[in-house]
Protein backbone atom coordinates (compact mmCIF):
# COMPACT_ATOMS: atom_id res chain seq x y z
CA UNK A 1 0.00 0.00 0.00
CA UNK A 2 1.29 3.30 -1.04
CA UNK A 3 2.37 6.28 1.57
CA UNK A 4 -0.29 8.63 1.68
CA UNK A 5 1.01 12.44 1.27
CA UNK A 6 0.49 14.23 4.06
CA UNK A 7 1.62 17.69 3.23
CA UNK A 8 -0.38 20.50 3.03
CA UNK A 9 -1.73 22.04 0.03
CA UNK A 10 0.13 25.25 0.47
CA UNK A 11 3.24 23.46 0.57
CA UNK A 12 2.40 21.10 -2.02
CA UNK A 13 1.84 23.87 -4.41
CA UNK A 14 4.99 25.93 -3.02
CA UNK A 15 6.78 22.73 -4.04
CA UNK A 16 5.13 22.64 -7.49
CA UNK A 17 6.35 26.17 -8.28
CA UNK A 18 9.72 25.50 -7.30
CA UNK A 19 10.01 22.74 -9.25
CA UNK A 20 9.04 24.68 -12.43
CA UNK A 21 11.61 27.55 -12.65
CA UNK A 22 11.15 27.49 -16.20
CA UNK A 23 7.35 27.97 -16.05
CA UNK A 24 8.57 31.14 -13.28
CA UNK A 25 10.36 32.47 -16.23
CA UNK A 26 7.73 32.41 -18.94
CA UNK A 27 5.38 34.07 -16.29
CA UNK A 28 7.58 37.41 -15.90
CA UNK A 29 6.56 40.46 -17.81
CA UNK A 30 8.54 41.15 -21.13
CA UNK A 31 9.47 44.76 -20.17
CA UNK A 32 11.50 45.80 -22.94
CA UNK A 33 9.47 44.03 -25.45
CA UNK A 34 5.93 44.96 -23.82
CA UNK A 35 7.32 48.59 -24.26
CA UNK A 36 8.65 48.17 -27.82
CA UNK A 37 4.46 46.84 -28.57
CA UNK A 38 2.92 49.66 -26.97
CA UNK A 39 5.35 51.99 -29.43
CA UNK A 40 4.65 50.29 -32.22
CA UNK A 41 0.61 50.46 -31.01
CA UNK A 42 0.86 54.22 -30.71
CA UNK A 43 2.79 55.10 -34.00
CA UNK A 44 -0.81 53.53 -35.37
CA UNK A 45 -3.27 54.18 -33.13
CA UNK A 46 -2.61 58.03 -32.30
CA UNK A 47 -2.37 58.93 -36.44
CA UNK A 48 -5.97 56.76 -36.31
CA UNK A 49 -7.25 58.55 -34.14
CA UNK A 50 -6.35 62.45 -35.34
CA UNK A 51 -7.66 61.46 -38.84
CA UNK A 52 -11.37 59.99 -36.74
CA UNK A 53 -11.01 63.15 -34.49
CA UNK A 54 -10.42 66.14 -37.51
CA UNK A 55 -13.26 64.46 -39.71
CA UNK A 56 -15.56 65.34 -36.87
CA UNK A 57 -14.00 68.55 -36.37
CA UNK A 58 -15.59 72.19 -38.09
CA UNK A 59 -13.25 73.84 -40.59
CA UNK A 60 -12.24 76.41 -37.59
CA UNK A 61 -11.51 73.72 -35.08
CA UNK A 62 -9.66 71.73 -37.98
CA UNK A 63 -6.94 74.33 -38.23
CA UNK A 64 -6.38 75.39 -34.76
CA UNK A 65 -3.30 73.82 -34.28
CA UNK A 66 -4.29 71.31 -31.86
CA UNK A 67 -4.72 67.93 -33.77
CA UNK A 68 -5.24 65.65 -30.96
CA UNK A 69 -8.46 67.93 -29.03
CA UNK A 70 -11.77 66.25 -29.33
CA UNK A 71 -14.37 67.38 -31.66
CA UNK A 72 -16.60 69.77 -29.85
CA UNK A 73 -19.09 70.37 -31.67
CA UNK A 74 -19.75 66.74 -33.17
CA UNK A 75 -19.55 67.89 -36.62
CA UNK A 76 -20.44 64.77 -39.29
CA UNK A 77 -21.45 67.82 -41.80
CA UNK A 78 -17.94 67.32 -43.40
CA UNK A 79 -18.15 63.63 -44.91
CA UNK A 80 -21.41 65.25 -46.75
CA UNK A 81 -18.98 67.83 -48.38
CA UNK A 82 -16.33 64.98 -48.81
CA UNK A 83 -19.33 63.26 -50.30
CA UNK A 84 -19.95 65.58 -53.17
CA UNK A 85 -16.29 67.10 -53.59
CA UNK A 86 -14.90 63.99 -54.58
CA UNK A 87 -17.73 62.09 -56.20
CA UNK A 88 -17.44 59.56 -54.35
CA UNK A 89 -19.82 56.91 -55.41
CA UNK A 90 -17.67 57.14 -58.96
CA UNK A 91 -14.08 56.94 -57.45
CA UNK A 92 -15.12 54.15 -55.09
CA UNK A 93 -16.80 52.50 -58.03
CA UNK A 94 -13.62 52.76 -59.78
CA UNK A 95 -11.26 51.70 -57.09
CA UNK A 96 -13.20 48.84 -56.20
CA UNK A 97 -13.37 47.62 -60.08
CA UNK A 98 -9.78 47.81 -60.08
CA UNK A 99 -9.19 46.25 -57.07
CA UNK A 100 -11.42 43.14 -57.65
CA UNK A 101 -9.96 42.79 -61.39
CA UNK A 102 -6.46 43.02 -59.69
CA UNK A 103 -7.19 40.26 -57.16
CA UNK A 104 -8.90 37.93 -59.51
CA UNK A 105 -5.57 38.24 -62.21
CA UNK A 106 -3.35 38.20 -59.06
CA UNK A 107 -4.58 34.39 -57.90
CA UNK A 108 -5.41 32.67 -61.28
CA UNK A 109 -1.58 34.08 -63.01
CA UNK A 110 0.26 33.14 -59.76
CA UNK A 111 -1.46 30.08 -58.83
CA UNK A 112 -0.74 28.77 -62.19
CA UNK A 113 2.79 29.98 -62.70
CA UNK A 114 3.69 29.01 -58.98
CA UNK A 115 1.89 25.53 -59.87
CA UNK A 116 3.75 24.50 -63.08
CA UNK A 117 7.25 25.50 -61.87
CA UNK A 118 7.12 23.56 -58.25
CA UNK A 119 5.98 20.61 -59.77
CA UNK A 120 8.51 21.60 -63.03
CA UNK A 121 11.42 22.37 -60.77
CA UNK A 122 13.70 19.84 -62.43
CA UNK A 123 13.54 21.73 -65.37
CA UNK A 124 16.35 24.22 -65.91
CA UNK A 125 13.32 26.74 -67.72
CA UNK A 126 11.03 26.45 -64.73
CA UNK A 127 13.81 27.20 -62.22
CA UNK A 128 14.91 30.03 -64.65
CA UNK A 129 11.54 31.46 -64.59
CA UNK A 130 11.17 31.50 -60.89
CA UNK A 131 14.43 33.29 -60.72
CA UNK A 132 13.47 36.02 -63.03
CA UNK A 133 9.87 36.65 -61.26
CA UNK A 134 11.99 36.97 -58.24
CA UNK A 135 14.59 39.75 -60.07
CA UNK A 136 11.50 41.31 -61.07
CA UNK A 137 10.63 42.16 -57.31
CA UNK A 138 13.32 44.78 -57.40
CA UNK A 139 12.53 46.32 -60.33
CA UNK A 140 9.90 49.68 -58.99
CA UNK A 141 7.25 50.91 -61.17
CA UNK A 142 8.79 54.40 -60.81
CA UNK A 143 11.71 52.86 -63.41
CA UNK A 144 9.45 51.93 -66.14
CA UNK A 145 6.58 54.43 -65.87
CA UNK A 146 7.78 56.37 -68.94
CA UNK A 147 7.28 53.12 -71.25
CA UNK A 148 4.28 51.66 -69.79
CA UNK A 149 2.49 55.29 -70.14
CA UNK A 150 2.99 54.72 -73.89
CA UNK A 151 2.31 51.63 -74.17
CA UNK A 152 -0.90 51.68 -72.32
CA UNK A 153 -1.58 54.55 -74.51
CA UNK A 154 -0.86 53.12 -77.57
CA UNK A 155 -3.31 49.63 -77.22
CA UNK A 156 -5.82 51.83 -75.37
CA UNK A 157 -5.36 50.85 -72.14
CA UNK A 158 -4.83 53.85 -70.46
CA UNK A 159 -7.89 53.54 -68.04
CA UNK A 160 -8.85 51.32 -65.19
CA UNK A 161 -8.66 48.12 -67.20
CA UNK A 162 -4.76 48.60 -67.92
CA UNK A 163 -4.31 49.89 -64.28
CA UNK A 164 -5.56 46.73 -63.09
CA UNK A 165 -3.56 44.68 -65.41
CA UNK A 166 -0.61 46.40 -64.70
CA UNK A 167 -1.20 46.02 -60.90
CA UNK A 168 -1.47 42.24 -61.04
CA UNK A 169 1.45 42.29 -63.17
CA UNK A 170 3.21 44.04 -60.96
CA UNK A 171 1.67 41.48 -58.06
CA UNK A 172 2.87 38.57 -59.59
CA UNK A 173 6.48 38.20 -58.40
CA UNK A 174 5.82 38.13 -54.60
CA UNK A 175 2.62 36.16 -55.13
CA UNK A 176 4.62 33.80 -57.34
CA UNK A 177 6.90 33.42 -54.10
CA UNK A 178 4.35 32.79 -51.81
CA UNK A 179 2.42 30.45 -53.54
CA UNK A 180 5.75 28.84 -54.06
CA UNK A 181 6.64 27.96 -50.86
CA UNK A 182 3.19 26.87 -50.04
CA UNK A 183 2.81 24.29 -52.32
CA UNK A 184 6.15 22.42 -52.00
CA UNK A 185 4.19 21.69 -48.31
CA UNK A 186 1.31 19.69 -50.32
CA UNK A 187 2.53 16.19 -50.75
CA UNK A 188 2.62 14.95 -54.34
CA UNK A 189 1.18 11.61 -53.43
CA UNK A 190 -2.22 13.70 -53.77
CA UNK A 191 -1.85 14.52 -57.51
CA UNK A 192 -0.27 10.64 -58.54
CA UNK A 193 -3.27 9.20 -56.94
CA UNK A 194 -5.51 11.16 -59.27
CA UNK A 195 -3.48 10.67 -61.82
CA UNK A 196 -3.68 7.13 -62.08
CA UNK A 197 -7.47 7.59 -61.81
CA UNK A 198 -6.90 9.59 -65.01
CA UNK A 199 -7.39 13.06 -64.19
CA UNK A 200 -5.42 15.37 -66.36
CA UNK A 201 -3.41 18.20 -65.21
CA UNK A 202 -6.36 20.80 -65.21
CA UNK A 203 -8.44 18.52 -63.21
CA UNK A 204 -5.97 18.08 -60.73
CA UNK A 205 -5.24 21.73 -60.10
CA UNK A 206 -8.70 23.01 -60.05
CA UNK A 207 -9.89 20.14 -58.02
CA UNK A 208 -7.33 19.19 -55.92
CA UNK A 209 -4.74 21.93 -55.46
CA UNK A 210 -6.95 24.79 -55.85
CA UNK A 211 -8.87 23.94 -52.89
CA UNK A 212 -5.87 23.20 -50.49
CA UNK A 213 -4.90 26.73 -51.25
CA UNK A 214 -7.55 28.81 -49.63
CA UNK A 215 -5.38 30.26 -46.59
CA UNK A 216 -2.77 31.29 -49.24
CA UNK A 217 -5.39 32.31 -51.71
CA UNK A 218 -6.51 34.63 -48.99
CA UNK A 219 -3.19 36.24 -47.92
CA UNK A 220 -2.44 36.96 -51.93
CA UNK A 221 -5.66 38.00 -52.22
CA UNK A 222 -5.47 40.90 -49.02
CA UNK A 223 -2.33 41.87 -50.19
CA UNK A 224 -2.85 42.34 -53.72
CA UNK A 225 -6.06 44.20 -52.89
CA UNK A 226 -4.38 46.63 -50.44
CA UNK A 227 -1.64 47.85 -52.81
CA UNK A 228 -4.04 48.18 -56.11
CA UNK A 229 -6.75 50.16 -53.66
CA UNK A 230 -3.90 52.43 -51.60
CA UNK A 231 -1.80 52.91 -55.33
CA UNK A 232 -1.68 56.38 -56.52
CA UNK A 233 1.03 56.68 -58.54
CA UNK A 234 0.27 54.24 -61.28
CA UNK A 235 -3.79 55.33 -61.88
CA UNK A 236 -2.61 59.03 -61.84
CA UNK A 237 -0.14 58.58 -64.55
CA UNK A 238 -1.57 55.47 -66.77
CA UNK A 239 -5.68 56.61 -66.65
CA UNK A 240 -6.32 59.71 -69.38
CA UNK A 241 -9.55 60.27 -68.46
CA UNK A 242 -9.85 62.47 -65.04
CA UNK A 243 -13.45 61.43 -64.61
CA UNK A 244 -12.31 57.38 -64.21
CA UNK A 245 -9.66 58.18 -61.62
CA UNK A 246 -9.51 56.15 -57.97
CA UNK A 247 -9.94 57.50 -54.91
CA UNK A 248 -6.61 58.23 -53.76
CA UNK A 249 -5.87 60.14 -57.18
CA UNK A 250 -9.23 62.24 -56.30
CA UNK A 251 -8.46 62.45 -52.54
CA UNK A 252 -4.97 64.37 -54.20
CA UNK A 253 -6.97 66.30 -56.84
CA UNK A 254 -9.33 67.63 -53.83
CA UNK A 255 -6.75 68.12 -50.64
CA UNK A 256 -4.56 70.29 -53.47
CA UNK A 257 -7.51 72.63 -54.37
CA UNK A 258 -8.86 72.76 -50.74
CA UNK A 259 -5.92 72.51 -48.65
CA UNK A 260 -7.50 74.36 -45.86
CA UNK A 261 -10.26 72.63 -45.38
CA UNK A 262 -8.71 69.52 -43.49
CA UNK A 263 -11.63 68.57 -41.50
CA UNK A 264 -13.27 67.83 -45.15
CA UNK A 265 -9.96 66.40 -45.87
CA UNK A 266 -9.64 63.91 -43.35
CA UNK A 267 -13.14 62.61 -43.71
CA UNK A 268 -12.62 61.41 -47.19
CA UNK A 269 -9.25 59.81 -46.06
CA UNK A 270 -11.58 58.07 -43.14
CA UNK A 271 -14.19 57.00 -45.75
CA UNK A 272 -11.47 55.34 -48.27
CA UNK A 273 -9.92 53.91 -45.37
CA UNK A 274 -13.19 51.52 -43.88
CA UNK A 275 -13.39 48.94 -46.80
CA UNK A 276 -9.49 48.15 -46.03
CA UNK A 277 -9.52 48.21 -42.52
CA UNK A 278 -13.00 46.12 -42.58
CA UNK A 279 -11.37 43.57 -44.91
CA UNK A 280 -8.23 43.31 -43.09
CA UNK A 281 -10.17 43.05 -39.66
CA UNK A 282 -12.08 39.93 -41.21
CA UNK A 283 -9.89 38.19 -43.05
CA UNK A 284 -5.89 39.02 -40.62
CA UNK A 285 -6.00 34.97 -39.63
CA UNK A 286 -5.81 33.97 -43.05
CA UNK A 287 -3.10 36.34 -43.91
CA UNK A 288 -1.10 34.65 -40.75
CA UNK A 289 -1.98 31.45 -41.27
CA UNK A 290 -1.54 31.66 -45.00
CA UNK A 291 2.06 33.25 -44.25
CA UNK A 292 3.65 30.97 -41.94
CA UNK A 293 2.23 27.62 -43.74
CA UNK A 294 4.44 26.20 -45.87
CA UNK A 295 7.69 28.04 -44.40
CA UNK A 296 8.17 25.24 -42.05
CA UNK A 297 7.92 21.16 -43.44
CA UNK A 298 6.32 18.64 -41.24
Amino acid sequence: MSAIDTRSPATAAARTTSDHPRRRRLDRVNWPLTIILAIASLSVLVPLYVTVAMAFKTSAQSVDGNALSLPTPFNPASFAEAWALTRFPVSFSVSLGVAALTVVATLLLSSFASYAIVRNWHRRFFRWSFVYLLAAMFLPFPVVALPQIKLTAMISLDNPIGVAILHAMFQLSFSVLLYSAFLRSIPVELEESARIDGASTWQVFWRIILPLLGPMNATVGIFAFLASWNDFMMPSLITADPGLQTLPVVQNIFQSKFGTNYNVAFASYLMAMAPTIVVYLFAQRWVISGVTQGAVKS
